[in-house]
């Protein structure tokens, strides 16, 4: 079924359109033909990793996917969903956009968010919330790789803030690290959370033959063109020339895309719905024909476009981006051109729902594809690739790790990108839009009054890189532990968790091998801790000619806050409070932020952990906190308690000071003050309740140990081999200014008063 202008498809053609020889023997006996050049496009897209997760999938089947309040699992919509008591549910998906920003870094990140929200409305949700998860390669020095990564840094931040603040959606927490594995490929992973009624969740699926099918959104371009393969292949010299798979966004186009389809979907109007993400408009045909169980026939003669001369292989291959696919009940054709036509968005009726089980695409009469829309969207080959365990890491040989003046490293530590505070970042997000913003970014995690439910979320992002270098499964194992630590300090229980696996080329052994180690730790700890994983996003291929990324099983995870007086803040409140360590001091180095700061060491096994005591020490801190008795909780994680205890003395009010007793039992004084030992933290509570709090957690079973008081100008830790002390003030200096000094920038001076609340979410 060639057409007149097709090229002949030859096996150069097939390869570089992603497919494998017996791929595309496979397609051969789909069609019972040869696919014409538009159907050799569609397949590439709908079997590029991107799409079908045909190296991943039978990974991700490792995941927990069920629970008592999951409404939506994993895979079976754009995004899952949770209930939240009283008819209420949540929303929420993290996705990555990591090529296209390390091409266009500004509209790559940009257009990242406006693809997670589209996710989030099309399932019926009202979006309330961003999160982000960011990875660069390091942004101090005069290198050349230095000044790049400044600019992909400074241009993934412009176009989050860009496309969050127009849209007039919240971004209010998430993390960044700064890493030399991120050099050339930065990992930008983006997570929306929506808010809906049960009744109000909506099906992506084409049902109703003779249902009429209507394009709604922007007009469709060459921008974007192919995306989907563009992300499944790794970036090269020559990956600039492929800046036209790189979208452009308006977040304008989206904010009325988003009212005008939440007011369709109150109607009766509606019988499904379905984003044109990764793919375009391939995707949306051929995924909700084959959820419903039906056919699509469109006419691309009828789809809006913005550029003249477009072949069929462009317009179904183009990611443009703010449109959607909206089935809509037959007689009701009219409902749906009355609301778009209010809200100023194209509409056009371009097919209709048939029941033969094809997507069939014509151009002007003239078909131009012809696929069973199941085995496209649903049965693309599924691999197991061959995975080969590196040599395992050795334990960090302390003794080879010299001595160190450990004044001055609580300070380099506090200037580190990595821990420093990320207020310039964030003081260009509008956190504060919508006004359900009710802990700022800078605490373990973001919550959120959601007023409509009158339910109070928090909510993280988290992901040890390093730790998942060095032992990937216990790398992955901390990152579930630390995003629901980081929920207890907020006052929450954790409800689910959305996944964003970040990993290099599958077909390379030991890049699969750690995709198969994190998973199987990430899916281990889920279930410990009663967190299923409702969805997410597999972005495989993160290398450039600088080497492979990280691996990087970024967890997103999303808790309940019962009662708004529950939630609880990292700062210290009061002077004389009672500082009590919640976990034992611990003295693990291996992997730690220390010995690559310090020390320029990447090395060593990371630390141990033992969920059962994971789960205990966040039970007993989430019961003094419910019991009322804690003022502040603040976990324990890179730099250690020392960097932990300095950033609970950076109140919003201004520095204050501790005076703290450390009991290192024997161990090296760098090691007890910064070793990174897991299942920590510090809590505060009044001098009146530290008797009925210490009781509490004996009773627990929980280590507890009472180390010292707020108070004071000066942050003064004695007993891990020595006094040590440092003007609150001074290291607030090092650790505020830190980014803006890396950026090149001045800083005015300490501010006695922050104007803003600390570090980025999770970084703490």
């Amino acid at each position: 079924m060639a057409l007149v202008s097709d090229p002949p498809i030859t096996s150069d053609v097939v390869a570089k359109h992603g497919l494998t020889p017996e791929e595309f023997e496979r397609i051969k006996k789909i069609l019972g033909r040869e696919p014409n050049f538009t159907e050799l496009g569609i397949f590439s897209v709908m079997w590029s990793e991107h799409c079908s997760y045909k190296n991943s999938r039978r990974e991700l089947k490792k995941f927990p996917t069920s629970g008592p309040n999951i409404l939506v699992k994993a895979g079976e919509e754009n995004a899952g969903v949770v209930d939240i008591g009283d008819g209420w549910a949540v929303a929420f998906k993290i996705e990555s956009h990591n090529h296209p920003s390390a091409i266009e870094p500004f509209q790559g990140a940009a257009t990242g968010v406006g693809g997670i929200i589209r996710d989030i409305f099309t399932m019926g949700a009202r979006p309330e919330f961003l999160l982000n998860s960011l990875r660069f390669g390091p942004i101090t020095g005069d290198s050349p790789n230095a000044h790049t990564n400044r600019r992909l840094f400074k241009g993934v931040v412009s176009g989050i803030s860009h496309y969050g603040n127009c849209i007039g959606l919240p971004t209010i927490g998430g993390e960044i690290y700064f890493d030399e594995s991120f050099e050339g490929n930065p990992l930008v992973n983006v997570f929306c959370l929506g808010v809906l009624r049960h009744e109000q969740l909506a099906r992506g699926a084409a049902s109703g033959v003779g249902n009429p099918v209507f394009y709604v959104g922007a007009e469709t371009g060459r921008d974007g063109l192919a995306g989907a393969a563009f992300a499944s292949r790794e970036l090269t010299e020559e990956s600039r020339e492929d800046r036209p798979a790189v979208q452009v966004g308006d977040p304008f186009k989206e904010k009325l895309l988003l009212e005008a389809c939440l007011e369709l979907l109150a109607t009766d109007a509606v019988a499904g719905i379905q984003d044109m993400g990764a793919a375009g408009l391939t995707c949306s045909t051929c995924e909700t024909a084959s959820r419903g169980g039906t056919g699509v026939e469109i006419d691309l003669a009828k789809v809006p476009k913005r550029e003249t001369g477009m072949t069929p292989y462009e317009t179904l291959l183009s990611e443009s981006q703010e449109r959607m696919l909206i089935i809509a009940k037959r007689g009701k054709e009219q409902v749906v051109r009355d609301i778009f036509e209010k809200w100023d968005v194209p509409c056009a009726e371009i097919g209709l729902v048939t029941d033969d089980g094809m997507m069939r695409v014509r151009n002007n009469g003239t078909v131009a594809a012809e696929i069973p829309a199941k085995p496209l969207a649903d049965e693309a080959p599924l691999y197991a690739r061959e995975a080969e365990a590196p040599p395992a890491t050795p334990p960090l040989d302390l003794t080879s790790v010299p001595e160190m003046d450990n004044q001055d490293a609580l300070r380099q530590l506090l200037s580190d990108p990595t821990i420093a505070s990320k207020n310039w970042v964030y003081r260009q997000y509008d956190h504060m839009v919508r006004t359900g913003t009710v802990v700022q970014p800078g605490s373990d995690a973001a919550v959120f009054h959601v007023r409509a439910a009158d339910k109070f979320l928090a909510a993280t992002t988290d992901c040890n890189s390093l730790y998942c270098r060095l032992d990937a499964r216990e790398g992955g194992r901390i990152a579930v532990a630390e995003a629901a630590r980081n929920l207890t300090c907020s006052g929450a229980v954790p409800l689910a968790v959305s996944d964003n696996l970040n990993f290099g080329n599958p077909y390379k052994p030991g890049n699969f091998w750690q995709l198969r180690e994190c998973v199987e730790g990430v899916s281990e700890t889920c279930r410990a801790f009663g967190t299923p994983v409702i969805g997410g996003n597999v972005s495989l291929y993160n290398e450039s000619p600088a080497g492979v990324v990280d691996p990087t099983p970024t967890v997103a995870m999303v808790g309940l806050v019962a009662e708004e007086r529950h939630i609880t803040t990292q700062f210290f409140k009061n002077a004389g409070d009672v500082i009590i360590l919640v976990g034992e001091l611990g003295a693990e180095l291996g992997g730690s932020r220390f010995l690559k700061v310090c020390h320029g060491r990447k090395e060593g096994l990371p630390p141990r952990l033992d969920v059962e005591r994971e789960i205990a020490v966040q039970q007993a801190v989430r019961a003094l906190i419910h019991a009322g008795l804690c003022h502040n909780a603040h976990d324990c994680s890179e730099g250690g308690i020392a960097v932990a205890l300095a950033e609970c003395c950076f109140t919003p009010e201004g520095p204050l000071g501790a005076e703290v007793q450390l009991s290192a039992n024997g161990a090296r004084p760098d090691a007890a003050l910064f070793g990174e030992s897991q299942s920590r933290i510090l809590v505060t509570v009044a001098p009146a309740e530290k008797e009925a709090a210490m009781k509490m957690l004996n009773d627990s079973g929980v280590p507890a140990t009472v180390i010292g008081v707020v108070g004071g100008e000066r942050l003064r830790i004695a007993g891990a081999g020595a006094a040590l002390e440092w003007r609150a003030a001074d290291i607030y200096d090092d650790w505020f200014y830190a980014i803006e000094r890396a950026l090149g920038r001045q800083p005015p001076g300490v501010r006695h008063r922050r104007t803003d609340l600390g570090t980025c979410g999770t970084i703490d």
